[in-house]
């Protein structure tokens, strides 16, 4: 049993927490494996009413998947290693949005990638004044997966898509006005809130919606308008347009975020675009993950991820040379080889 997440039972509750500090909680193989082993235990164990996902010390909730770990199998297996990863991983995450019993995820901290993957899967989401919301995918060349076609697709306003574009980081106030999180606790609470889940299992939502204050007010809604408006389309390039006829006029918001995609990945924000028009129309979240897939096992050995990662997290030079480098470079083509089924014995399947 891996000791990066802590697993156990307190009383009619099983409880799971995450226990890498100095990595913010982020996912490794072995962690996926543990977490799936315990709900397949909890699904069938009659006497586990709920189960509480949170972590342990630090300021991270879960900052993703072992990033560091998918480099590493890009450069020198040809893939194979990480493709296992984000298999089982999606295992996971699918697991948790189909498990009958309700689950509590504690976003107390940094959420991102592989933590908004097993977050947002759970009934019920909670935020607080340190949650730091996200999906910085485009910055590293991968994309926004764990499920975040399915999850960013269905927000309104095309917020969702904002956020697969820039990988803008939301705060705990923002994620209950976007719906990310569905209740709003401030942290010195959660505590209590977890002992009284742990005597009242099935009063969860009694338990987060009783009084806890007024969240701050979400600053995103100043500019819903304006992401509505300038976020619409689903080809790339008309949006960035429409920042760049804004900018011409003189809004200071606009030039803030067409800087901001400037920086990103021309192929993934494509290809996240792409996704989430997909992902709106299907109607089962094991075909989501089955798409995210062969994105995922044909993303991870393209030349944007090794370089993203070595731009921004192992070097630390933020000067990633994008292939293709333009989005106007980035063809169909290159999309529908990344979106195409896999062979039949490759695909995702869930467990």
């Amino acid at each position: 049993m891996t000791e990066d997440v802590k697993i156990w039972v307190d009383g009619p509750v099983g409880r799971l927490s995450l226990n890498r500090p100095k990595a913010l909680h982020a996912l490794t193989l072995e962690m996926c494996h543990a977490m799936s082993a315990a709900l397949s235990e909890w699904a069938a164990d009659d006497a586990i009413n709920a189960v509480i996902l949170d972590h342990s010390e630090g300021r991270g909730f879960c900052a993703g998947g072992d990033i560091a770990f998918l480099r590493n199998s890009a450069l020198n297996d040809g893939g194979v290693s990480g493709r296992k990863f984000f298999h089982d991983e999606y295992q996971l995450n699918h697991q948790m949005f189909t498990f009958e019993k309700p689950i509590v995820a504690f976003m107390d901290g940094i959420t991102m990638g592989g933590g908004v993957g097993i977050a947002m899967p759970c009934q019920f989401r909670v935020a607080t004044e340190n949650t730091r919301y996200a999906m910085p995918e485009t910055g590293i060349g991968l994309f926004p997966d764990v499920g975040g076609g399915w999850y960013l697709s269905r927000l309104g306003g095309r917020i969702g898509q904002f956020l697969a574009l820039t990988g803008a980081r939301m705060d705990g106030s923002e994620c209950l006005w976007a719906g990310l999180a569905t209740h709003y606790v401030p942290s010195e609470m959660l505590e209590d809130i977890k002992a009284r889940i742990v005597e009242k299992p099935d009063r969860i939502r009694g338990i987060l919606s009783e009084p806890v204050g007024t969240p701050p007010k979400p600053r995103i809604e100043e500019n819903a308008v304006k992401i509505a408006r300038h976020f619409a389309s689903d080809r790339y390039e008309d949006i960035l347009a429409s920042l760049e006829a804004a900018v011409a006029d003189g809004d200071a918001w606009a030039e803030k975020e067409r800087d901001t995609l400037g920086t990103k990945s021309p192929q993934t924000c494509k290809v996240a675009l792409r996704q989430l028009s997909e992902s709106a129309q299907l109607t089962d979240f094991a075909d989501n993950m089955r798409m995210e897939y062969r994105i995922a096992s044909r993303v991870l050995t393209r030349p944007d991820f090794a370089e993203g990662v070595r731009a921004v997290i192992t070097d630390k030079t933020n000067d990633p040379k994008w292939d293709p480098a333009t989005p106007e470079e980035v063809s169909e083509e290159l999309l529908d080889s990344i979106f195409a089924p896999l062979p039949a014995d490759e695909e995702w399947k869930p467990l």
